[in-house]
């Protein structure tokens, strides 16, 4: 619905509504709304918040979901809607803040420490920026509520290459479910950084 919205090719199920705004080749289940919103990540939810003369995405709110499943100690990145190797990519000469919810549950293992049910949550929260193609990150933690034995167990923000994730990590024996909601304030500037 609305005027001069594009969905790319091989996109479907998603919801456009407002006023130039598009959802790129091949991104599934994104609603976008507002103007010049841009969707790049399946399961998306994208506020475009610029005037009709602005760059499509400029500058647009954008939430997803990341995922893991951990059994062990060792850190690994959670990735983009639970997908593997899919995490969010950062367009060069971007700057985001992000702000992730977190939380992890246990759901089983062999360890005789805590129990099915512990949980752990916390809020991981910065800014991300691409200059000219490199990424940097500053980011800050706050362990909000856990229950049982959640020692060792945290999520921290993580830039790669040109992309955002989530890294998590677990206990050894304990298997956990990760989920992190991320919502990424963004501005795509258009000049060299």
């Amino acid at each position: 619905m609305g005027e001069n919205n594009t969905i790319r090719g091989q996109s479907r199920n998603s919801i456009v509504t407002g006023n130039k705004n598009e959802v790129i080749n091949g991104i599934n289940n994104a609603i976008v709304t507002g103007t010049s919103g841009e969707a790049t990540a399946d399961n998306s939810t994208v506020l475009g918040g610029n005037n009709p003369t602005d760059a499509l995405g400029k500058r647009q709110s954008i939430r997803v979901m990341f995922g893991k499943q951990t059994t062990g100690a060792a850190t690994v990145a959670s990735n983009l809607n639970n997908t593997a190797a899919s995490y969010f990519e950062i367009p060069d000469n971007t700057i985001l803040y992000f702000h992730a919810s977190c939380l992890a549950v246990r759901v089983g293992g062999t360890s005789v420490s805590g129990a099915v049910g512990d949980y752990w949550s916390a809020i991981e929260r910065g800014v991300a920026i691409n200059k000219s193609g490199t990424l940097s990150i500053q980011r800050e933690r706050d362990v909000i509520k856990t229950s049982g034995t959640t020692s060792g167990w945290v999520a921290s923000a993580a830039v790669s290459g040109t992309t955002f994730r989530v890294n998590v990590r677990g206990a050894n024996n304990m298997t956990l479910e990760w989920a992190c909601d991320v919502k990424f304030t963004q501005i795509k500037t258009g000049v060299a950084l």
